[in-house]
């Protein structure tokens, strides 16, 4: 062989300077990239050491739970009852205060009724006294007009038939009142107390009188049971104390409103003989 001979080189081919500088720009452009990444990143990430593993469903789990759902459904049914409970409660309380209010209702209508009772007899019995109070007057009286006029016969009452004039007018508007009911205070029209009505029918004659049976029977002048005219007032107690009045009509008769029971009434003197009398005429 000769010495000239090509030995063939062990030396790698020389590359082209252009794909060694593709070459640099890629990596270069990968390095970039990189550090970009990781400056864009948190600065105190900590690498993840340990992985979460997930319960497994054992038999002991299932009963825990089982054992809470029924906890649940207890306090459930336990907030239903007491919500029950509280609702049956109002009722009977609400149930209860009507009860109560019915009770009071009830005993104040017993309370009112048991009073108008009390005020019904506590009249009654005044009644009863006052008939009693007058009854021991006419007694006295008579006794008195028996001592002082002693032999001498009495002359008898003015008759009726012969009244005129404004005596006339009392007389006519007393008898027309009769039948009316006797209230207490009363005066008219068609309901009287004993010295309402003679001060109306008095009225009528144009005379005005004082209310009260006190004082008109001191209204005008005393006369005698014995020598009455019609239209002279009657009057049963003391001259200035008395209880009660009337108007003679003539004919040893009068009207007056007399009480609750009988109302206005026309009666003979006898019935309830008067104590005294005052002539206004």
């Amino acid at each position: 062989m000769s010495h000239t001979a090509h030995i063939p080189s062990h030396r790698k081919p020389r590359q082209r300077a252009s794909k060694s500088a593709l070459r640099a720009g890629v990596a270069g452009g990968f390095l970039s990239t990189i550090a970009v990444a990781g400056a864009a990143g948190p600065a105190q990430a900590e690498p993840v050491t340990q992985t979460i593993e997930m319960p497994t469903i054992t038999d002991g789990l299932s009963t825990a739970v089982a054992a809470s759902a029924q906890a649940t459904q207890q306090v459930a049914l336990d907030l239903e009852t007491r919500a029950s409970e509280d609702a049956a409660a109002e009722k009977a309380a609400k149930t209860a205060k009507k009860a109560h209010a019915e009770a009071v209702r009830e005993a104040e209508a017993e309370k009112k009724a048991e009073a108008a009772a009390k005020a019904k007899a506590k009249a009654e019995a005044e009644e009863r006294a006052e008939r009693a109070s007058r009854t021991a007057e006419r007694t006295t009286l008579s006794a008195s007009s028996g001592s002082s006029d002693s032999g001498s016969s009495a002359s008898a009452p003015s008759s009726s038939s012969n009244v005129s004039g404004s005596a006339a007018s009392i007389v006519a508007f007393a008898k027309a009142q009769v039948g009316d009911a006797y209230v207490s205070g009363g005066t008219g029209p068609n309901a009287w107390d004993c010295s309402g009505l003679v001060q109306a029918a008095y009225r009528t004659a144009g005379i005005d009188l004082p209310r009260v049976s006190q004082s008109q029977s001191t209204a005008g002048t005393q006369v005698s049971l014995d020598n009455l005219q019609p239209g002279d007032i009657l009057y049963w107690g003391g001259a200035g104390s008395a209880y009660h009045v009337a108007i003679y009509v003539g004919g040893g008769e009068f009207v007056g409103a007399q009480n609750s029971s009988t109302g206005t009434v026309q009666r003979s003197l006898d019935y309830d003989r008067p104590t005294g009398a005052v002539r206004v005429l």
